[in-house]
């Protein structure tokens, strides 16, 4: 029989069996724990590392208890060799699961068929209220597993600043506390002797990189399955979740919406594909929205920091031998972290652009279905109460960005462009989105009339002559341009 290579059932050809000092590495470690170690840190475990973990005892853990740790952090990290901001795949996988969990039937021919059909109508329709055009009439009926794998680039794109500004708070505030350490700091034994504690974040920190990507993964998982298991469409928190400009419905989540509603659920398909419609036009004809809505999430992570004090408490009180309390305990206070000026500045913006898209979708949804539909008031007023009952983007945002949609922000917005368009027709509200720096305001929705009546002030000939001097003393938007004549800047005062 040829020999055997090193392996759990033979440690060595060569040597006490019982001894498995000898494995892989030769750390003195069990193989399972070298081999977990080495696929988390990139490379071999080093050896002051492996001397540190013997003297806690790791390598006396109990058979069963080493194998399903090892198991649970092997499937934690099996997705990424790299470190990555946010774990997509673990993400991806556990949002598929979440809605698998609470059934997820497939869509049929008939179901794609009613939504095709419903969507072009709903399109003529919108060609009479709106002078944005429609980008293409292309529909997509999924499943919620579908609506996941489809909006996850967004989602990551949206997401991964946060999830970057959330890992370096954690190095930063891990740093901060290692280099105020120094020899015998620590409990005796619990590192080499002569061992200075802050070496340890060099070893440390790939391991780290990798469940903080995996930790927001998660998270960022749980959060856009419960979503799915919800949202009616493609971009029904408003935003541009839908990389094609397409119609897409959830045809299982639509039916959950009609069910008590008492209303035809050919009425409530036509007035949401109206007002998914309307948002996939929006977005499409107003190239600099979404662009704004990613700076001001970026702005918001850019400041992001860590109450290591807050952490310390949470932990306090909980049972570190409970892993799923621990982890929970961790993500409340990493995820949610208080936000400074810069930050609060930052979610002002975003939310008044998420209430100006959505008050602008109630005003046109409603003027394209009222003479169609006999239930549009109804549908309306259904959308508004699940709005303000905590609709999916108060949720989603709530839990990875700190954001909360406050309803009264989306009436505010409805009401300013209602009176725009009363005042002075269809196309000014509609050319209001012609510029970041002539968009209505935070300060404009405290004061809607005061809008309109300024608003008035300039003819037509005169708004052209000043979005094209504004064009011309920036070279052309970047999408990330705000107001430049002082007036209406988002700040503290406008929340």
């Amino acid at each position: 029989m040829p020999d055997l290579p090193p392996s759990a059932d033979n440690p060595s050809a060569e040597g006490d069996p019982d001894d498995r000092s000898t494995g892989a590495g030769s750390s003195g470690l069990p193989p399972e724990i070298e081999q977990m170690l080495a696929r988390l840190t990139g490379g071999p475990v080093d050896p002051e590392m492996a001397k540190a973990l013997q003297g806690m005892g790791i390598d006396k853990v109990d058979p069963a208890m080493l194998e399903l740790m090892t198991g649970q952090m092997q499937a934690m990290f099996a997705t990424s060799t790299d470190a990555e901001p946010i774990n997509v795949s673990l993400a991806t996988d556990t949002a598929r699961r979440t809605v698998g969990e609470s059934g997820d039937p497939s869509v049929g021919d008939a179901a794609r068929r009613q939504l095709a059909q419903a969507a072009q109508v709903a399109e003529l329709w919108l060609d009479e209220v709106t002078a944005f055009e429609a980008p293409g009439i292309t529909t997509h009926a999924w499943s919620r597993a579908e609506w996941v794998e489809a909006t996850m680039p967004a989602w990551r794109t949206l997401v991964e600043p946060v999830a970057e500004g959330v890992g370096r708070a954690i190095g930063d505030a891990m740093r901060t506390q290692l280099q105020q350490l120094g020899e015998g700091a620590l409990p005796e034994g619990l590192l080499p002797a002569g061992m200075d504690p802050a070496q340890l974040l060099g070893q440390m920190e790939p391991m780290l990189e990798r469940m903080s990507g995996s930790m927001f993964g998660l998270q960022v998982g749980q959060a856009v399955g419960a979503l799915a298991s919800e949202t009616v469409s493609g971009t029904e928190v408003g935003l541009p979740l839908v990389a094609d400009r397409s119609v897409a419905l959830l045809p299982a989540n639509v039916e959950a919406f009609a069910d008590g509603l008492a209303v035809d659920l050919e009425q409530v398909r036509l007035y949401l594909c109206a007002r998914e419609a309307a948002r996939v036009r929006l977005f499409s004809e107003v190239p600099w929205l979404g662009p704004q809505l990613m700076a001001a999430v970026r702005d918001y992570a850019r400041d992001i920091s860590i109450d290591t004090d807050r952490i310390e408490s949470a932990l306090q009180s909980v049972d570190p031998s409970d892993v799923n309390a621990l982890q929970s305990a961790l993500q409340d206070q990493l995820f949610r972290p208080d936000p400074s000026a810069t930050q609060r500045a930052a979610l002002v913006r975003l939310e008044t652009y998420l209430a100006l898209v959505e008050g602008w979708v109630d005003v046109v949804a409603d003027r394209a279905t009222r003479n169609h539909l006999p239930q549009s008031a109804a549908l309306g007023e259904a959308v508004r109460r699940r709005r303000a009952t905590g609709g999916p983007a108060e949720k989603v945002f709530a839990g990875l960005v700190g954001l909360e949609l406050r309803p009264r922000r989306l009436r505010d917005a409805a009401n300013l462009w209602a009176a725009l368009e009363a005042r002075h027709g269809q196309d000014a509200r509609d050319a209001a989105w012609g510029h970041p720096d002539v968009a209505p305001t935070a300060a404009d929705l405290d004061d809607p009339l005061a809008y309109v009546d300024r608003v008035g002030t300039s003819t037509d000939s005169d708004l052209d002559a000043a979005l094209d001097e504004l064009l011309n003393e920036s070279g052309g938007s970047d999408g990330e341009g705000g107001r430049s004549d002082g007036e209406g800047g988002y700040g503290e005062s406008d929340r």
